[in-house]
C-alpha cells in the first residue's frame, strides 16, 4: 500500500491553489470596467496587463494595474510563506501562472511580467530591484517593453543567485523560461523588426 501523502504535500497543494486563484484576479480588466473604459482585450496585444491597459489611454489605470499585478505576486509569496518558505515560493510561482492563464478568462491572461517582478521583490528584494532596474534601463534605451521584460527576467536567476541558493534560484529560472515561452510572438517580431515601441498604438 502506498504511503499517505505527508502534511507538507498538502501544504504545497494548498499553496499552489491559493497562489493560482490570487494570481488569476484580472486587475487590468476589473479596473477598466469599473472606470467605464475600453476593455484591454479588445485593443493592442489583447492582454490584460499594465502595458496594454496603458493603450486604453489611461495612465492612472495602467499604473494601478502595474501595482496590483505586482502586488498579487508578492502577496501570494509572503502570505503562504507563513506556512513555510517553500509554500511561499510555490504560491508565488502559481500566482504568475494564474495571471498568465486565468480560469475565468478561458486561460487567456497576460504575460506575467509585473507579477513576476513583484514576486522577485518579495522573495529577495535585491534581486527584485536589480530585475526592475534592468527592465527600466532596457526600456529607456531601446523603447521595447517586451525586450525589457525578456532581458530582466532572463537575468533574474543570475541576480537571485547572488543573494540566495537553491529553490529561489530555481523558481526564478522557471519563471524566466515561462516568460520566454509567453513572449514567443514578441521575439519573432523583434527579430523581424516589426515589434512596436513603447507608446505605439499597434499590438505589442
Amino acid at each position: 500500500m502506498p504511503a499517505a501523502p505527508t502534511v507538507d504535500v498538502w501544504f504545497y497543494l494548498v499553496a499552489a491553489a491559493a497562489g493560482y486563484l490570487l494570481g488569476s484576479i484580472p486587475f487590468g480588466l476589473v479596473l477598466t470596467r469599473l472606470a467605464g473604459g475600453t476593455d484591454p482585450r479588445r485593443i493592442g496585444s489583447g492582454n490584460i496587463g499594465a502595458t496594454n491597459v496603458l493603450r486604453t489611454g489611461s495612465r492612472p489605470l495602467a499604473a494601478a494595474t502595474l501595482v496590483l499585478d505586482a502586488g498579487k505576486g508578492a502577496a501570494a509569496a509572503l502570505l503562504l510563506a507563513l506556512m513555510d518558505g517553500t509554500s511561499g515560493l510555490i504560491a508565488g510561482f502559481f500566482a504568475v501562472v494564474g495571471h498568465n492563464f486565468p480560469l475565468w478568462l478561458k486561460f487567456k491572461g497576460g504575460k506575467g511580467v509585473a507579477t513576476t517582478l513583484g514576486l522577485l521583490l518579495a522573495v529577495a528584494w535585491p534581486a527584485g530591484l536589480l530585475s526592475c532596474a534592468t527592465w527600466l534601463a532596457v526600456a529607456a534605451l531601446f523603447r521595447y517593453s517586451s525586450l525589457a521584460a525578456l532581458v530582466a527576467l532572463v537575468l533574474s536567476p543570475l541576480f537571485m543567485s547572488w543573494v540566495a541558493v537553491g529553490p529561489p534560484v530555481y523558481m526564478a529560472a522557471a519563471l524566466a523560461l515561462l516568460a520566454v515561452i509567453r513572449h514567443q510572438a514578441n521575439i519573432q517580431r523583434l527579430i523581424g523588426g516589426e515589434e512596436p515601441k513603447i507608446g505605439a498604438e499597434k499590438a505589442e
